[in-house]
């Protein structure tokens, strides 16, 4: 039987159905915004994996190309591996979810979003989260839903709700959140620096929007859903309960204040494997008994030390930032460098400037288009003391990488300004927490090195939230461990003027509007401190590239005389390049652009070109080339392919009887403009310009 909701969200009707389309899921929802379609599928295991002890959640969001009427590109003509787009959805959807399903339900399970149809609301990432949240709340699946996600842009101060791809373009804030009736649960945002009110105020009213479609999809979920499974958790008893925390609680507590981050959960691993030895008796169910008791007690441990004593792992207190050294120009050969540290997080940012001919294309549902500025971050093993396979970059990488991105998009120059592509990368070398925003202020400090004109420079902090019953405390600068037991990951990243990029994800249900206030101001703060050390070691961009960087010209000509550039089957642009040793790229528009290895090369190629296509002025004087001679006067080529003719009566102040007598073939010769007619005939005077250097004088009935 097919069930449906309708509902409208920004004067565009939302459409939630169930019962049509792949009936054998344990949910399936198939949701439609205007005119993009999403299917999003739920189904868990009907079996537990003796030895699991996490929840196994996988989201896919994938998009197929007949939803813009569209054949794959490629050999294959189908789809194939993700694409980024594809990546960071399949995120957006998977953080708000995870929180939501209960401890202890360790079946293994899977969301697919697909993308069937797409218009150009461009809206198939907050539709994705919705229509995911109804498919498990309708399924047997526990689930603490339903959920709603909802886009904010800001077009001429005012806030827009779902934009679409027009009022994005104009926009200075793209904002997702994804919450439930009571709480956010996941934020993402990019700003142009825009201050914290402003983004408090756009949550707000996200948030609003969202209890109004969680209200009637909870009555959609409560009409046509499933009893859901009871999570059964094997009990342990209190008699293991007792002789762990016996064993372990004293050596946590004395474990957790080793400031050095190896050090410390080499420790921690190691009670809990003499806690197995001693009390597991080879028992693969006791052991995993013991192990979910340990992880309690480790995450009551940490969580009693910040809250009671207000001290931290490291022995920091709550608003403390980590030691930060920062170094540039730390890689000879490259355009820009700088190795950013703080604590034991350390990136080692790179840039390096190219032209026009390596901006990224991408072939996109929406259409092509290219990327000039790119930021991809890496996470080696070693970078937390571990041995692993290196594969292509994960989800995580993609996801820190475009926070990054998203981060310091905003202060790279125009295009007009500096017309270079440009990619960072961020290696991570050491990790302990806030790996990202150690690459978004590595990043600040390469492009500087680079002498990239920033507007701005931007800095990055990561918060925290340990939140027991009504104590609550934010933490600035988080470590790994505050990650993994904290309640809260809200990094925040911007200039001293504002906000540039958010990225929020919690474990509790929920944080409330007064919270993330506060957490925005401790981080505001935080990131003024963090600015002041970066602006200690490079205060502004350097004047000059870097030796090895490329250097880049522009000019516009006018496009009629853009043939005049190219040539003959390209044969002229194609001796310019050769012979000025350069990269030229013309576009449709005239502006031609010039890369070369060094300064010299370039500016003689921007000669020639200009040689080329320089317009014809009356009243200038040229040095041109006589081409023909007949009875009436000389024809004089100026430019590469534009001639005029020089009147018998204009080659001389004398009388002239014969043009040859005057001038030969081949002769260059000076000459002045006379006028241009209609036709664009031109009239040029030799003896006019012969007066005007001196060597002849003037006939005043000649006009100027």
């Amino acid at each position: 039987m097919v069930r449906t909701l309708e509902l409208e969200v920004a004067g565009r009707p939302l459409r939630l159905e169930t019962g049509r389309m792949a009936r054998q899921a344990d949910g399936a929802v198939l949701a439609s915004y205007g005119e993009t379609v999403v299917l999003a599928t739920a189904v868990a295991s009907k079996t537990v994996k003796p030895e699991t002890d996490f929840l196994p959640l996988t989201v896919n969001y994938q998009e197929k190309a007949y939803a813009a009427g569209k054949i794959p590109g490629g050999f294959f003509k189908r789809e194939g591996a993700p694409s980024e787009k594809e990546i960071l959805t399949s995120r957006l959807i998977d953080r708000p979810i995870r929180p939501l399903i209960p401890d202890g339900f360790y079946y293994e399970t899977q969301i697919i979003v697909s993308l069937l149809s797409v218009d150009d609301t461009m809206s198939s990432d907050v539709l994705g989260i919705t229509a995911a949240s109804a498919a498990l709340g309708i399924s047997d699946i526990p689930f603490g839903g339903p959920l709603a996600g909802v886009k904010v842009g800001r077009v001429d101060g005012k806030f827009v709700i779902n934009p679409d791809m027009q009022a994005l373009a104009k926009s200075d804030l793209e904002l997702v959140v994804a919450g439930t009736a009571d709480a956010i649960m996941m934020v993402e945002a990019e700003a142009q620096e825009l201050p914290e009110e402003v983004l408090l105020e756009a949550l707000e009213l996200a948030h609003a929007e969202i209890r109004h479609q969680v209200v009637k999809i909870q009555e959609f979920v409560s009409s046509v859903g499933r009893e859901k499974r009871v999570v059964e958790v094997e009990p342990i008893s209190e008699e293991l309960r007792a002789a762990v925390k016996e064993f372990v609680s004293p050596l946590i507590r004395e474990a957790i204040t080793i400031p050095n981050k190896t050090a410390r959960q080499e420790q921690l691993d190691r009670i809990l494997e003499e806690a197995v030895e001693k009390l597991g008796e080879a028992d693969p169910v006791r052991v995993r008994q013991i192990k979910d008791v340990y992880r309690a007690l480790e995450y009551h441990e940490v969580r009693e030390m910040i809250l009671s004593r207000r001290i931290r792992a490291d022995g920091r207190g709550p608003t403390e930032i980590r030691p930060i050294s920062c170094e540039t120009s730390v890689l000879p050969r490259t355009h820009g460098s700088a190795l950013f540290t703080r604590g034991e997080t350390q990136s080692l940012a790179v840039v390096t400037l190219g032209t026009t001919e390596d901006e990224q294309r991408i072939d996109a549902l929406e259409g092509e288009y290219f990327r000039a500025f790119m930021l991809h971050y890496n996470f080696p093993p070693f970078s937390v003391g571990e041995v692993r396979p290196l594969r292509s970059p994960g989800r995580r990488e993609v996801g820190h990488g475009k926070l990054a991105e998203r981060a310091l998009k905003s202060i790279i120059p125009p295009k007009e300004k500096f017309p270079y592509t440009i990619r960072i990368v961020s290696d991570i070398l050491e990790s302990n927490g806030s790996s990202s925003m150690a690459t978004v202020c590595g990043g600040t400090l390469a492009l500087m090195d680079a002498g990239v004109p920033i507007r701005e420079p931007v800095a990055g902090i990561a918060m925290g939230l340990i939140k027991e019953g009504d104590q609550v405390l934010i933490l600035s600068d988080i470590l790994g461990l505050e990650d993994h037991l904290g309640d809260m990951d809200f990094k925040v990243t911007g200039t001293k003027h504002g906000v540039t990029a958010l990225q929020m994800d919690i474990k509790i249900p929920g944080i409330t509007t007064e919270l993330m206030r506060q957490a925005l101001e401790q981080a505001r703060v935080g990131r003024l401190v963090i600015l002041e050390k970066m602006l200690a070691s490079l205060a502004k961009p350097r004047p000059q590239l870097a030796p090895f960087a490329p250097r880049i010209f522009t000019l516009q000509i006018n496009p009629d005389k853009i043939r005049d550039v190219i040539g003959p089957g390209g044969k002229v642009i194609r001796n310019i390049i050769a012979e000025c040793g350069v990269k030229i790229n013309v576009e449709d528009s005239g502006q031609i652009t010039i890369a070369a290895a060094d300064e010299a090369s370039a500016k003689q190629a921007i000669e020639r070109i200009r040689r080329l296509t320089e317009e014809v002025e009356v009243g200038k004087t040229y040095l041109g080339t006589v081409r023909k001679i007949v009875d009436f006067g000389a024809f004089v080529e100026i430019f590469p392919n534009v001639d005029g003719l020089v009147h018998i009566s204009q080659l001389a102040h004398h009388r002239v009887k014969s043009v040859a007598d005057e001038v030969a073939e081949g002769e260059q010769i000076l000459v002045k403009v006379l006028e241009i007619d209609k036709q664009g005939k031109i009239r040029l005077s030799r003896k006019e310009a012969l007066a005007e250097a001196g060597t002849l004088p003037s006939d005043p009935s000649l006009p100027s």
